[in-house]
């Protein structure tokens, strides 16, 4: 071809452009001019004239050109009918080339006649396409072949055509900025130049129909595996680099609609049985046909009418990891599960440029979405148009950008070329529904393929896993006993992830990770891992109730409409703190209207605050105690912020998180930036199935929204809510605890102490615990109310505020009849932080004692009153402010031996997530999992733990060790909180 042959092409293809450019945008202006009723009419006009233009000159240029063509031809879900309709004709009726072209090219590449090798040979070509057209033969030895044969000096005009296309794309992005397909066609220039090599097409026809399991003989297909497929492959027979023979297989084109239908032929099942070749192409194999047109099918005559795969010159190839990480995406996007989504974004290289995970989800979600039939395309077009323009909007008011700006911004900073392909495939499958006027559910489809390459590719058990247990030096004889028994638990499947970290005498001895983040994520669990804990987080909010008081902005006998005069509406008046401290205040009821209203409302504290101020008692306060498993967080928290003056998260800041040094391992709604480290949610089915069996139980003592039958409804259910960003990014104070084993033991082996901060956490704990500095953002105190189920905004940025004071003091333990522990001293503790003070941040690298009276005077604390585990436990001087006998104290659990002898207090969560402390032996463990269960784990860890140790076990535990199987009775009292 010679360069006036190029230069004529070139001009062609940007004299079209800009016409057709021209065109839209006149009739943009003009329909500004005309009455409503005929604009449908005006554009109905545009797309036909220009159509004809594309198709005209599609047909003069031929190449690549019908490449694309035959690509728009399949996008019945987004182009205009006129478009579909005349594009239609270019998958496999293009102008013949000559049969002596076709003669030269066959006896050049094979060195050998026409009559040598063919018995027959049919010179009208059964299809032409854009590189090459297909003749039927027969061969000497009398098989029925096909043979394909490119066009002379296509080479050359492909790859000026790209280059043609390529600025075409230049001059879109620049024209119109939020159209830029250059990440598109960046791919494609790489990879359409393959389609031109014969033999490479021939070796990747052979490797795909190695994978699928071709065979030309039915199988019945109730018999195979979810992830098997049903579909045939032509065998090669011979090939060249321009002439490729392949087996003749009889079948019906996919645009024969009469054919098909004589036939009786399923559309329906066609199209999902593509779809799930295509889907195990992807996810099992990682070696894919890119170019899924309608011309690249045919249907079988004979029953069951299994689809034929053709042309498999344009091919992908994924790497295991890249595999790995599209299909967890396809099922981030199936749960829902923000935290998987970003993760399976960094694992394929795709980079956003600012913080949108909704807007991510959503993308994701449209991507993987139903098809809809040609005749619901329109609408579809419209809604996808209409997102985009909210997005767009969201983006602009994140950036503060100006109209001009918000239109180049692309929030994609980096666009893996793996990702056009799989985009491209998925939109001509998409296409393919359209045309052939099915819906497929990809959702359903594909779900098997990407599960099973996630199953097959990950280790999950210790058992095929030598680095299941995250390696690191033990501290003590006891945790080496319990990874043995952790290998025990998670070869028996009991466990997916986990950590568990416990303190004895205030030092570390148990710090151990083991396990995967998530069903779908093979990350390994490390120690600075983070697990939604659930009702674990009632312990930390109720310590920070506790540390009000201990400061002097709050009192435990005070009524809550004194500091919060909104609450006092309904018979509230009444309602003191310890009464919501203690289960007792009549409210336990109240997130049920929430929940059941619309259940993404837990996002919004501001909504949830004025909800619990406007509620009614069921019971008069401090009669009964009934669980309060949402509700107790919003009571605390609006008494935290009215008591202190100060956002919930600063006051966990103050109190909890720099004073123990356990920066980015404890939250309570997490910041943007920990994505990395979460840990993903799943379902222990075989205790739901056993929860589900229980009767509902009044001596659980807990609210009627709350029983077992209901559990077992809101566990199966509540991965999927929690695992999603915007619920684990908002404050919900009992339930959305986000934090490390290592941290929450710390929290708990402070409190064992009576607040006395232990030493620094183990040095053999790497990252170092409390290495993951950052500034927290809270809400405003002028917040703006925004649509009903989404987070407020994060806003004010917290400083770092500490007191370095210190003060001698002396510690004491005091045992009153054996049934628990308080501390006493005369002298006054330091105070670590004050909430009206500021200085600079404070480190723990001053130790203390291990004997029970420390010497030193470098002793920090988080509490100044000695009689703080009387508080907690509601015993004591504060007996009277806890309804005797109870299961809770004033806002921890109380924990007993069979005996009934307090030993200490915690909280547990509804996935079996635990903190706890025995106050007499100074003794503190947590446990997190991510294989929500409702105690059976948790509670046989715990019991080995403290049998090892020669310490009481609580009764909440000890009845997991005394039976060999889990029945439903033995979930009886963990599983409420």
């Amino acid at each position: 071809m010679g360069w006036g042959n190029i230069y004529r092409r070139r001009m062609s293809v940007f004299s079209m452009a800009i016409l057709i450019y021209l065109d839209y945008k006149a009739v943009q202006q003009r329909e500004k001019w005309i009455k409503k009723s005929k604009i449908s009419a005006l554009w109905q006009r545009a797309h036909e004239r220009n159509a004809k233009r594309v198709l005209n000159l599609i047909i003069k240029l031929e190449g690549l050109w019908v490449k694309l063509g035959q690509y728009l031809s399949t996008r019945a879900d987004v182009l205009p009918e006129p478009y579909i309709s005349l594009l239609k004709q270019l998958q496999d009726s293009l102008p013949p080339r000559p049969v002596q072209e076709v003669s030269q090219t066959i006896e050049r590449e094979f060195g050998e006649s026409m009559g040598g090798m063919f018995m027959d040979f049919v010179e009208t070509p059964l299809a032409t396409a854009s590189i090459a057209q297909v003749h039927r033969a027969t061969l000497v030895d009398g098989r029925q072949v096909v043979v394909k044969v490119q066009h002379q000096g296509i080479k050359t005009i492909i790859l000026e055509d790209l280059k043609n296309a390529k600025s075409i794309v230049d001059w879109i992005a620049w024209a119109e900025p939020q159209y830029d397909f250059n990440p598109i066609i960046d791919e494609w220039c790489k990879e359409a130049p393959k389609e031109l090599d014969f033999n490479s097409e021939a070796e990747n026809t052979r490797t795909v129909s190695a994978n699928l399991g071709c065979k030309n003989k039915h199988e019945d297909s109730n018999k195979k595996p979810a992830y098997e497929v049903d579909v045939l492959i032509p065998e090669v027979i011979q090939s060249s680099e321009t002439v490729l023979i392949l087996e003749f297989m009889d079948g019906i084109r996919l645009n024969d609609c009469e054919s098909l239908e004589a036939f009786g032929v399923n559309k329906q099942k066609v199209v999902e049985e593509i779809t799930r070749a295509y889907a195990h192409q992807i996810y099992v194999d990682g070696f894919f046909n890119g170019d899924p047109h309608p011309g690249n099918f045919l249907v079988s005559k004979d029953p069951p009418h299994r689809p034929i795969l053709l042309d498999f010159g344009l091919t992908k190839k994924l790497s295991s990891s890249m595999k790995q990480a599209l299909a967890k995406m396809f099922l981030a996007a199936a749960e829902g599960d923000h935290v998987a989504l970003l993760s399976a974004f960094a694992e394929m290289g795709l980079r956003l440029r600012l913080d949108v995970p909704e807007q991510a989800m959503e993308v994701s979600t449209l991507f993987f979405r139903t098809s809809a039939p040609a005749n619901e395309a329109f609408e579809t077009v419209k809604n996808l148009s209409e997102q985009r323009a909210k997005n767009l909007k969201v983006i602009q008011e994140k950036m503060k950008l100006n109209q001009k700006e918000v239109k180049r911004f692309n929030p994609v900073d980096a666009f893996p070329g793996d990702i056009v392909i799989f985009s491209r495939v998925l939109n001509l499958l998409r296409g393919l529904s359209s045309t052939m006027n099915v819906r497929i559910v990809y959702l359903d489809i594909m779900r098997p393929f990407a599960e099973y390459v996630l199953q097959v590719g990950i280790n999950k058990e210790p058992s095929v896993s030598a680095e299941w247990i995250y390696s690191k030096p033990v501290h003590s004889d006891v945790e080496a006993k319990l990874r043995d028994f952790l290998v025990e638990l998670g070869n028996d499947g009991k466990i997916l992830g986990i950590q568990v970290c416990a303190y004895k005498d205030g030092e570390v001895i148990i710090d151990t990770s083991a396990g995967m983040l998530g069903r779908y994520d093979p990350r390994p669990v490390q120690p600075d891992s983070l697990f939604p804990v659930f009702s674990v987080t009632k312990g930390i909010t109720a310590g920070m109730l506790h540390w009000l008081v201990d400061n002097g902005k709050l009192k435990l006998e005070e009524n809550i409409a004194n500091i919060w005069p909104e609450f006092k509406s309904n018979g509230k008046d009444l309602i003191k703190v310890h009464h919501v401290l203690n289960h007792t205040s009549g409210l336990h009821n109240v997130s049920v209207d929430l929940s059941s209203e619309n259940p993404l409302l837990i996002c919004d504290w501001d909504e949830c605050l004025n909800r619990i101020a406007l509620s009614a008692p069921e019971t008069e306060p401090g009669q009964e105690q009934l669980y309060h498993y949402l509700s107790f967080g919003w009571l605390c928290g609006g008494i935290i912020e009215r008591a202190s003056g100060k956002k919930f998260q600063e006051i966990l800041e103050e109190g909890i998180i720099q004073p123990l040094s356990i920066d980015g391992e404890l939250y309570i709604g997490i910041p943007p930036g920990v994505e990395s480290r979460l840990a993903s949610l799943t379902i222990d089915t075989d205790d739901l199935n056993k929860v589900s069996g229980i009767n509902n139980r009044p001596d659980l003592r807990l609210p009627s929204s709350f029983q077992p039958d209901k559990i077992s409804q809101l566990a199966a259910i509540t991965p999927a809510v929690f695992n999603m960003l915007n619920i684990r990014r908002a404050i919900i104070p009992a339930a959305n605890g986000h934090c490390s084993a290592r941290a929450l033991a710390r929290y708990y082996a402070a409190l064992a102490d009576g607040g006395v901060v232990p030493p620094p956490h183990s040095r053999l704990s790497k990252p170092p615990l409390g290495s993951h500095p950052h500034i927290p953002k809270f809400p405003s105190h002028e917040t703006s109310k925004k649509q009903k189920g989404t987070k407020k905004e994060l806003l004010a940025a917290l400083k770092n505020k500490t007191n370095n004071s210190e003060h001698g003091h002396k510690y004491t333990k005091d045992l009153e009849g054996g049934s628990h522990i308080r501390t006493a001293s005369g002298d006054t503790y330091a105070r670590l932080i004050n909430i009206e003070t500021s200085s600079s941040n404070t480190s723990t690298t001053d130790s203390i004692s291990n004997t029970d009276e420390p010497q030193s005077s470098n002793v920090r604390k988080i509490f100044n009153n000695p009689r703080i585990h009387d508080a907690f436990l509601g015993v004591g001087d504060y007996g009277d402010l806890a309804l005797p006998n109870g299961r809770f104290g004033l806002g921890f659990k109380r924990y007993n031996t069979r005996d009934g002898c307090y030993i200490g207090f915690g909280h547990s969560g509804m996935g079996g997530s635990t903190g706890f402390c025995d106050v007499n032996n100074r003794f503190a463990i947590a446990v997190t999992l991510n294989k929500m269960s409702f105690g059976a784990t948790t509670g046989r860890i715990i019991h080995f733990v403290c049998s090892e140790l020669n310490l009481p076990v609580p009764e909440d535990y000890l009845r997991f060790a005394e039976v060999e199987h889990d029945t439903p009775q033995d979930l009886g009292q963990p599983l409420i909180n």
